[in-house]
């Protein structure tokens, strides 16, 4: 059952991290009016860091149960990823964004699968 939670929690982080990427550039970016052009460039790739970073750390955390020596840092490193994540988002957004419930429903599912 452990197992099956850590693995549930990278299915969604990762579906997390797509939506975060694609959401970024089809409602934030395709509306806002950044200049210098390389400003621009330069927010999109940090947006999109952000997304990859979240997409990776998924990956990890889905294989985490196959990787019993790292498995506690797997999951300690991925509560404190999401946890940032969910309690800055519930912060700038006053708890009026999805997106916080949805990392603090990972973090749950880590520390509940650890």
């Amino acid at each position: 059952m452990r197992n099956l939670l850590l693995e549930t929690a990278g299915v969604l982080a990762f579906f997390i991290s797509i939506a975060h990427g694609v959401l970024g550039e089809t409602k934030i970016f395709a509306r806002a009016q950044i200049e210098p052009p390389p400003a621009r460039r330069l927010m999109r790739l940090v947006w999109h860091c952000s997304a990859v970073a979240w997409g990776s750390l998924a990956i990890l955390l889905f294989f985490a149960p196959r990787f019993e020596g790292a498995r506690d840092s797997i999951v300690a490193v991925s509560v404190v990823t999401y946890g940032f994540g969910a309690i800055a988002n519930a912060w700038a957004t006053r708890g009026r964004h999805i997106g916080w419930m949805a990392l603090a429903v990972v973090v749950g599912l880590a520390v509940a699968g650890r």
